[in-house]
């Protein structure tokens, strides 16, 4: 038997180009940064709306009661200013509660826009203690910035990897790519951001247990939360001058490779720049998981259909989904539903409610609507097959389509025409469309939470590019608070 070699091996490449990339690669797309402008405001927007659902707001504030941080970093539309680490997982948990923030979908698909929880409330902490020592506070444009290195970070690895196949949850890749900025914001070195990310993969993953039948539950609105709060912990943790782990994804037996991916290392397609940013899915008009974004606007469709030919969901027979794979994978469920996380990842049910009401909001999720019995029926009336070319088309990175086509069978053998959706307004190919209804969205939700001179200031101040990017993150954040707790 050989003895074992006790050498530190370098760092694994994985780790290496991440660190350096968010260290020396300049962001000079404007492209890129004003599309992560956009996605701010949208993101942010989601956890306001958020702030209306108690199973939500239960999960704000600090660990302790009353606990207050001077300097602390605040939690838009709340009174709570807290430590980033759990500053973090408040506003991850508010942006991702609903299912409505953007999306990236490949290999592996996720919601980029999930690292705001770690990148707003470092900078905002950064730029809190700054003035309070004298010195100058972080200006909103280093917040974009950070946002197109950790969407890129994320979707990058995306690509080629499938972390759902083996089980794991996509947020591993929130956790990644938020070590990996919040260690920028901090100033660390490329040592130490490389430390950190190999704490990041050395810790145990989350299993993606609570997103699918029969185990589906709310986890899944605050696991991105939990997964930038880590980031931010271990981030600081790196930051004190703790080790790290330099083969954590190659080591024999030990590594990530091996104990997760099945023994495969990861593959790339392309380098990190500013690609993700540029193509990201923006969810615009629906509350659904994307998979069923086209198909929602293809049931809106046919729902005005149906009036126009004096029909009604008790004259049809049938519904044929014409889907993608990863569509039947994760979102064709048949069978009872247990909760709102279950039903905003059920194909038919997304498609059910714009064909019975003419719409899909978030609170069409809820028991209240979920017991109307005509839903249950309408859905055991739809199956779902696989159509190979929307699947190529799905991983097509010049296209990046997601693609569904619904075809209803009335009870007298008639048809309407299949209705097909290649591409959710959010998408790149769309976004002239969609940019102005994703701003309509931003007004709605702030309207929520905030009126009158905050509200006024808030749209001056966030609307328009320049504005936005010079502004300093605390004089933003403040404008985000309210003076009352939500809970």
């Amino acid at each position: 038997m050989s003895h074992i070699s006790n050498d530190r091996p370098q760092p694994d490449q994985v780790l290496i180009d991440i660190a350096h990339y968010v260290l020396n690669y300049e962001i000079k797309s404007d492209l890129a940064l004003q599309t992560a402008h956009y996605c701010f405001l949208d993101t942010v927007g989601c956890g306001l709306e958020a702030l209306s659902y108690p199973a939500c707001t239960k999960l704000l504030g600090p660990i302790i009661p009353g606990t207050l941080v001077p300097h602390g970093a605040k939690v838009p539309g709340t009174s709570y200013q807290l430590d980033p680490v759990q500053a973090a997982f408040n506003i991850g948990a508010l942006v991702r509660w609903l299912d409505f923030n953007d999306t990236w979908l490949a290999a592996e698909w996720g919601h980029p826009s999930d690292n705001l929880g770690a990148i707003l409330a470092v900078s905002d902490w950064i730029s809190r203690t700054a003035v309070a020592a004298g010195k100058a506070p972080l200006k909103m444009h280093a917040v974009l910035e950070a946002m197109v290195m950790a969407h890129e970070i994320q979707g990058v690895l995306a690509l080629e990897n499938s972390f759902n196949k083996v089980g794991l949850d996509h947020v591993l890749l929130v956790k990644v790519a938020s070590t990996a900025v919040a260690g920028k914001l901090l100033g660390l070195t490329q040592d130490e951001i490389i430390n950190a990310l190999s704490l990041a993969f050395v810790d145990g993953q989350s299993l993606r247990t609570y997103r699918h039948a029969p185990n589906t539950g709310s986890r899944k609105s605050w696991a991105a939360g939990d997964a930038t709060s880590r980031a931010v912990r271990l981030a600081l943790i790196a930051q004190t001058g703790e080790m790290g782990y330099p083969s954590v994804l190659s080591a024999p037996i030990w590594g990530f490779y091996d104990v997760s991916f099945k023994g495969k290392p990861f593959q790339f397609q392309r380098a990190y720049e500013s690609y993700v940013m540029e193509n990201v899915l923006f969810k615009i008009s629906f509350p659904a998981e994307f998979h069923a974004q086209t198909a929602v606007e293809a049931a809106m469709t046919i729902h005005q259909q149906l009036k126009e030919a004096d029909k009604t969901i008790d004259d049809i027979k049938a519904i044929t989904v014409r889907t993608h794979e990863a569509a039947i994978r994760i979102i064709d469920k048949k069978g009872p539903l247990h909760n709102p996380a279950d039903r905003d990842h059920a194909m038919q049910y997304m498609i059910a409610i714009p064909l019975i009401f003419g719409r899909l909001t978030a609170s069409d999720y809820e028991d209240a609507i979920a017991s109307d019995a005509s839903i249950d029926v309408l859905r055991d009336k739809m199956t779902c097959v696989e159509d190979p070319q929307f699947t190529a088309d799905y991983h097509d990175p010049e296209k990046r389509a997601i693609s569904n086509a619904l075809k209803v069978t009335f009870q007298d053998g008639s048809t309407l025409p299949e209705v097909v959706v290649e591409y959710p307004i959010g998408h790149r190919r769309r976004r002239d469309e969609g940019i102005p209804k994703l701003i309509a969205k931003y007004k709605v939700n702030l309207y929520r939470v905030y009126a009158g001179k905050q509200q006024t200031q808030l749209l001056e101040n966030t609307l328009d590019y320049e504005t936005f990017r010079n502004l300093a993150v605390n004089e933003l954040t403040d404008l985000l608070a309210v003076p009352y707790p939500v809970r």
